[in-house]
Protein backbone atom coordinates (compact mmCIF):
# COMPACT_ATOMS: atom_id res chain seq x y z
CA UNK A 1 0.00 0.00 0.00
CA UNK A 2 1.30 3.44 -0.94
CA UNK A 3 0.91 5.31 2.34
CA UNK A 4 2.38 8.55 1.01
CA UNK A 5 -0.16 8.54 -1.84
CA UNK A 6 -2.93 8.31 0.75
CA UNK A 7 -1.58 11.43 2.45
CA UNK A 8 -1.09 13.31 -0.82
CA UNK A 9 -4.58 12.49 -2.09
CA UNK A 10 -6.09 13.33 1.29
CA UNK A 11 -4.60 16.81 1.45
CA UNK A 12 -5.46 17.46 -2.20
CA UNK A 13 -9.09 16.83 -1.25
CA UNK A 14 -9.01 18.73 2.05
CA UNK A 15 -7.43 21.83 0.49
CA UNK A 16 -8.37 25.17 2.00
CA UNK A 17 -10.61 23.51 4.61
CA UNK A 18 -7.41 22.62 6.48
CA UNK A 19 -6.43 26.27 6.66
CA UNK A 20 -9.91 27.43 7.65
CA UNK A 21 -10.22 24.87 10.45
CA UNK A 22 -6.77 25.67 11.86
CA UNK A 23 -6.89 29.45 11.44
CA UNK A 24 -6.71 30.02 15.21
CA UNK A 25 -3.80 27.63 15.75
CA UNK A 26 -1.08 29.16 17.93
CA UNK A 27 2.35 29.76 16.39
CA UNK A 28 4.25 30.83 19.49
CA UNK A 29 6.53 27.80 19.08
CA UNK A 30 8.16 29.55 16.13
CA UNK A 31 9.63 32.11 18.50
CA UNK A 32 11.87 29.34 19.85
CA UNK A 33 13.37 29.10 16.37
CA UNK A 34 13.56 32.75 15.35
CA UNK A 35 15.30 33.94 18.50
CA UNK A 36 18.24 31.70 17.53
CA UNK A 37 18.48 32.83 13.89
CA UNK A 38 20.09 35.90 12.32
CA UNK A 39 17.85 38.49 10.70
CA UNK A 40 16.98 37.66 7.08
CA UNK A 41 17.90 34.00 7.62
CA UNK A 42 16.83 31.53 4.94
CA UNK A 43 14.30 29.04 6.29
CA UNK A 44 12.79 25.92 4.73
CA UNK A 45 9.19 25.11 5.64
CA UNK A 46 9.15 21.38 4.89
CA UNK A 47 5.52 20.45 4.34
CA UNK A 48 4.22 24.00 4.22
CA UNK A 49 0.59 23.23 3.41
CA UNK A 50 -1.34 26.42 2.60
CA UNK A 51 1.38 28.61 4.12
CA UNK A 52 -0.96 29.80 6.89
CA UNK A 53 0.00 30.53 9.58
CA UNK A 54 3.62 29.35 9.79
CA UNK A 55 5.14 30.38 6.46
CA UNK A 56 3.30 33.70 6.62
CA UNK A 57 4.56 34.40 10.14
CA UNK A 58 8.16 33.80 9.11
CA UNK A 59 7.81 35.82 5.90
CA UNK A 60 6.17 38.73 7.72
CA UNK A 61 9.00 38.62 10.27
CA UNK A 62 11.51 39.38 7.52
CA UNK A 63 12.90 35.90 6.84
CA UNK A 64 13.60 34.44 3.41
CA UNK A 65 11.24 31.46 3.41
CA UNK A 66 10.96 28.60 0.93
CA UNK A 67 7.94 26.32 1.26
CA UNK A 68 7.75 22.79 -0.13
CA UNK A 69 4.80 20.41 -0.24
CA UNK A 70 3.69 17.53 -2.44
CA UNK A 71 0.00 18.41 -2.49
CA UNK A 72 -0.97 20.37 -5.60
CA UNK A 73 -4.04 21.83 -3.91
CA UNK A 74 -2.15 22.94 -0.80
CA UNK A 75 0.46 24.64 -2.98
CA UNK A 76 -2.20 26.32 -5.11
CA UNK A 77 -3.75 27.87 -2.02
CA UNK A 78 -0.33 28.75 -0.57
CA UNK A 79 0.61 30.65 -3.73
CA UNK A 80 -2.66 32.57 -3.56
CA UNK A 81 -2.08 33.40 0.09
CA UNK A 82 1.58 34.41 -0.25
CA UNK A 83 2.42 35.33 -3.85
CA UNK A 84 5.81 36.76 -2.88
CA UNK A 85 7.04 33.53 -1.24
CA UNK A 86 8.77 30.74 -3.16
CA UNK A 87 6.76 27.51 -3.09
CA UNK A 88 8.03 24.32 -4.72
CA UNK A 89 6.37 20.96 -5.25
CA UNK A 90 8.57 18.31 -3.69
CA UNK A 91 8.19 15.33 -1.42
CA UNK A 92 10.14 16.25 1.72
CA UNK A 93 11.66 12.76 1.78
CA UNK A 94 13.34 13.57 -1.58
CA UNK A 95 14.48 17.19 -1.29
CA UNK A 96 17.08 18.14 -3.88
CA UNK A 97 18.43 21.43 -2.52
CA UNK A 98 22.23 21.75 -2.29
CA UNK A 99 24.07 21.04 0.95
CA UNK A 100 24.10 23.85 3.54
CA UNK A 101 21.22 25.70 1.85
CA UNK A 102 19.31 26.90 4.92
CA UNK A 103 19.87 28.63 8.25
CA UNK A 104 16.68 27.15 9.69
CA UNK A 105 14.16 24.43 8.95
CA UNK A 106 10.67 23.79 10.29
CA UNK A 107 8.31 20.88 9.77
CA UNK A 108 5.01 20.98 11.66
CA UNK A 109 2.37 18.22 11.61
CA UNK A 110 4.09 16.60 8.64
CA UNK A 111 6.57 13.95 9.79
CA UNK A 112 3.71 12.18 11.58
CA UNK A 113 2.37 11.26 8.11
CA UNK A 114 5.64 9.75 6.87
CA UNK A 115 6.27 6.01 7.39
CA UNK A 116 8.40 5.90 10.52
CA UNK A 117 11.09 3.74 8.93
CA UNK A 118 11.83 6.79 6.77
CA UNK A 119 12.25 9.18 9.71
CA UNK A 120 15.97 8.68 10.18
CA UNK A 121 16.84 9.21 6.47
CA UNK A 122 14.61 12.28 6.57
CA UNK A 123 16.49 13.82 9.49
CA UNK A 124 19.81 12.94 7.89
CA UNK A 125 18.61 14.88 4.86
CA UNK A 126 17.67 17.84 7.07
CA UNK A 127 21.18 17.67 8.54
CA UNK A 128 22.61 17.90 5.02
CA UNK A 129 20.43 20.84 4.01
CA UNK A 130 21.11 22.94 7.10
CA UNK A 131 24.22 25.03 7.47
CA UNK A 132 26.59 24.27 10.35
CA UNK A 133 24.84 25.47 13.54
CA UNK A 134 21.57 25.74 11.60
CA UNK A 135 18.42 25.39 13.67
CA UNK A 136 15.77 22.67 13.32
CA UNK A 137 12.26 22.86 14.81
CA UNK A 138 9.85 19.98 14.24
CA UNK A 139 6.63 18.70 15.73
CA UNK A 140 6.31 14.99 16.35
CA UNK A 141 3.80 12.68 18.01
CA UNK A 142 3.45 12.10 21.75
CA UNK A 143 2.75 8.38 21.42
CA UNK A 144 3.79 5.45 19.27
CA UNK A 145 1.18 4.30 16.79
CA UNK A 146 0.52 3.74 13.13
CA UNK A 147 -2.83 3.60 11.34
CA UNK A 148 -4.96 4.51 8.37
CA UNK A 149 -7.96 6.52 9.50
CA UNK A 150 -9.99 9.61 8.70
CA UNK A 151 -8.96 13.27 8.87
CA UNK A 152 -11.24 16.16 7.92
CA UNK A 153 -13.53 13.62 6.28
CA UNK A 154 -10.79 12.10 4.11
CA UNK A 155 -8.69 8.94 4.30
CA UNK A 156 -5.35 9.61 6.02
CA UNK A 157 -2.23 7.80 7.25
CA UNK A 158 -0.17 8.36 10.41
CA UNK A 159 3.06 6.73 11.57
CA UNK A 160 4.77 7.68 14.84
CA UNK A 161 7.53 6.62 17.16
CA UNK A 162 7.41 7.33 20.87
CA UNK A 163 9.11 10.61 21.93
CA UNK A 164 12.26 8.95 23.22
CA UNK A 165 12.84 7.26 19.87
CA UNK A 166 12.19 10.44 17.89
CA UNK A 167 14.60 12.36 20.10
CA UNK A 168 17.33 9.76 19.70
CA UNK A 169 16.76 9.58 15.94
CA UNK A 170 17.39 13.32 15.65
CA UNK A 171 20.53 13.06 17.78
CA UNK A 172 21.82 10.16 15.67
CA UNK A 173 21.23 12.21 12.52
CA UNK A 174 23.74 14.91 13.43
CA UNK A 175 21.89 17.28 15.75
CA UNK A 176 22.35 18.44 19.31
CA UNK A 177 19.09 18.91 21.20
CA UNK A 178 18.43 22.39 22.55
CA UNK A 179 14.96 21.81 23.94
CA UNK A 180 12.02 19.43 23.71
CA UNK A 181 8.55 20.06 25.08
CA UNK A 182 4.91 19.01 24.95
CA UNK A 183 2.14 21.38 23.88
CA UNK A 184 -1.52 20.57 24.37
CA UNK A 185 -3.85 22.55 22.11
CA UNK A 186 -7.49 22.48 21.06
CA UNK A 187 -8.06 19.98 18.26
CA UNK A 188 -9.16 22.38 15.53
CA UNK A 189 -9.57 19.61 12.98
CA UNK A 190 -11.67 17.06 14.89
CA UNK A 191 -14.91 18.19 16.51
CA UNK A 192 -15.12 14.90 18.44
CA UNK A 193 -11.86 15.60 20.28
CA UNK A 194 -11.32 18.40 22.79
CA UNK A 195 -7.52 18.52 22.59
CA UNK A 196 -4.43 17.11 20.96
CA UNK A 197 -0.77 16.86 21.95
CA UNK A 198 2.24 17.98 19.93
CA UNK A 199 5.81 17.09 20.83
CA UNK A 200 8.23 19.81 19.69
CA UNK A 201 11.97 19.33 19.28
CA UNK A 202 14.39 22.23 18.83
CA UNK A 203 17.90 21.21 17.75
CA UNK A 204 21.12 22.63 16.39
CA UNK A 205 22.97 21.13 13.42
CA UNK A 206 26.23 19.74 14.77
Amino acid sequence: MDHEKIVQDGYDKIGKRYQDLGKNRAISELDELTKLLPSHAKILDAGCGTGIPDTKYLHDSGYNVVGVDFSDEMLRVAKENLPHVTFIKQNITELDFPDNSFDGLISFSVIIHIPREKHKPLFQQFHRLLKPDGILLVSMAWSEWEEIGEFCGEKMFWSHYKPETSLQTIKDSGFSIIKDWLVTTPDYYNEDSKSEKHYYILARNS
